[in-house]
């Protein structure tokens, strides 16, 4: 018989499988697990789904609600696995079973079981409506929608509005689910004993020697925490970055990050057609760009060097004179913004590219107070930790990523970047270090 920590890293495999869209292989990791727990089987047909088999889903999701029968969100997955069969009256069902789990709150969040998905009241009834429509209910559905409204967020009301006018003219309604590619993850407390450990606790040092390297300022044997890559044309080159991540010296001259923009003595007047943009990840990499390019351009230039980071990070920019602050650009006007704005300084355009177990981040902020966790899902924070914000969990929580660690923490013990009325205390030595990495 396998051991259990076999079978946790099968199923932390499986849940990687299903982030990259590989279904066959997701599905042979869960089934290998034995005496599947219903947070298994609830995968297993989501899988299922995503790979367009809804007869599979459905006996999984079976077998999810038979071992865990006050799982609102599978009666949920069962009902959409039903109705994509078509039969609607068993999805009907499996949606009023569903809403009989939540007891009359307004939400059940589970991500501290694992699933980053928080099941609303209002989308259950939304599901219910849309059941009823199939059915020929249409006065049914129309006030089930008015029972949605009634429960959904006023800031947000205008979809259910919507719904509600679609129903009433007779037209049928698309249920909603658990978002794709989300599925109950392995409790963080059994992942971290899957990990090697260093018991000796001796820094690992990077160094590149390269013979063919011309650069006279590259010293093989100078320790530094992370390679700097720079690409210009066709060529590509690894030198040392300081310990701060910031470019090391490279020899007489300028390095190519001291003047990203070209702008110094004549370049000023007559600028190059094209300019180093610096971007910031877990290497700093220099990048050859044309002045205004757009956000495509700039994720396949990345791509080229770090394909792992142009996929999933978020780029935000550093406007001139802000030592601290870094903007998310979430669409091309603020990018083009952001270019007007480094026409201005003479660092040219500074980005970062920031995410974290494939989510992008969003914002930063600063922990006004010591938030000691409750959970192991929950995110310890010390005052003064620099929190890279993930997703809104709710309207209380946030989701977010600190020192390696990803989980949830309350909105009220934190405040937004820049936003600090005085110095706070600076984050602890772990944070430090993450934090002398990516900048």
């Amino acid at each position: 018989m396998r051991s259990l920590g076999d079978q946790v890293r099968d199923w932390h495999l499986g849940t990687q499988a299903v982030a990259r869209g590989d279904w066959d292989s997701a599905l042979h990791l869960f089934s290998g697990i034995s005496e599947q727990p219903a947070r298994i089987c609830f995968n297993v047909g989501c899988v299922h789904l995503l790979a367009g088999d809804p007869e599979a889903a459905l006996r999984a999701f079976d077998q999810a609600v038979t071992k865990d029968s006050c799982m609102a969100v599978g009666f949920l997955q069962r009902g959409v696995a039903n109705f994509q069969l078509e039969r609607f009256q068993e999805a009907l069902s499996d949606f009023h079973l569903a809403l009989a789990q939540l007891r009359g709150n307004s939400a059940i969040d589970y991500t501290q079981l694992g699933l980053r998905f928080r099941l609303q009241a209002w989308e259950v009834l939304f599901n219910v409506a849309s059941a009823q429509c199939q059915l020929g209910l249409w006065p049914q559905a129309a006030d089930t929608l008015m029972k949605a409204i009634s429960k959904w967020p006023d800031r947000a009301q205008d979809g259910l509005d919507t719904a509600l006018d679609q129903v009433r003219k007779r037209v049928t309604l698309q249920p909603r689910q658990v978002p794709g590619g989300e599925v109950f993850r392995p409790p963080r407390r059994h992942l971290e004993h899957l990990e090697p450990v260093d018991f000796l606790g001796a820094a690992k040092v990077v160094a590149p020697a390269i013979p063919s390297d011309q650069h006279s300022g590259v010293q093989p044997q100078q320790p530094a925490l992370y390679p700097k890559m720079t690409l210009s044309g066709k060529d590509a080159h690894m030198s040392p970055a300081s310990p701060t991540g910031l470019p090391a010296s490279q020899g007489p001259g300028p390095g190519p990050c001291e003047d990203p923009s070209g702008a110094g003595g004549t370049a000023a007047e007559a600028p190059e057609p094209s300019v180093t943009l610096t971007v910031q990840c877990a290497f700093t990499v220099a990048l050859k760009a044309p002045r205004g390019a757009e956000l495509a351009h700039l994720r396949t230039l990345l791509a080229q060097a770090l394909p792992h980071q142009a996929q999933q990070g978020q780029f935000s920019y550093r406007a001139p004179g802000d030592a601290g602050l870094w903007t998310p650009l979430p669409g091309e006007e603020q990018l083009q913004r952001a270019w007007r704005d480094a026409a201005q300084g003479p660092r040219g355009l500074q980005l970062q590219c920031r995410g974290a177990a494939g989510h992008p981040v969003l914002r930063q902020v600063v922990a006004q107070h010591d938030y000691l966790a409750q959970g192991p899902e929950d995110l310890p924070l010390r005052r003064g930790d620099m929190v890279d914000v993930l997703c809104e969990v709710d309207e209380a929580w946030l989701e977010g990523h600190l020192d390696g660690q990803i989980g949830i923490f309350p909105k009220c013990f934190v405040v937004a970047a820049g936003a600090c009325e005085e110095p706070l205390p600076g984050p602890g030595p772990q944070a430090q270090a993450v934090q002398g990495k990516l900048e």
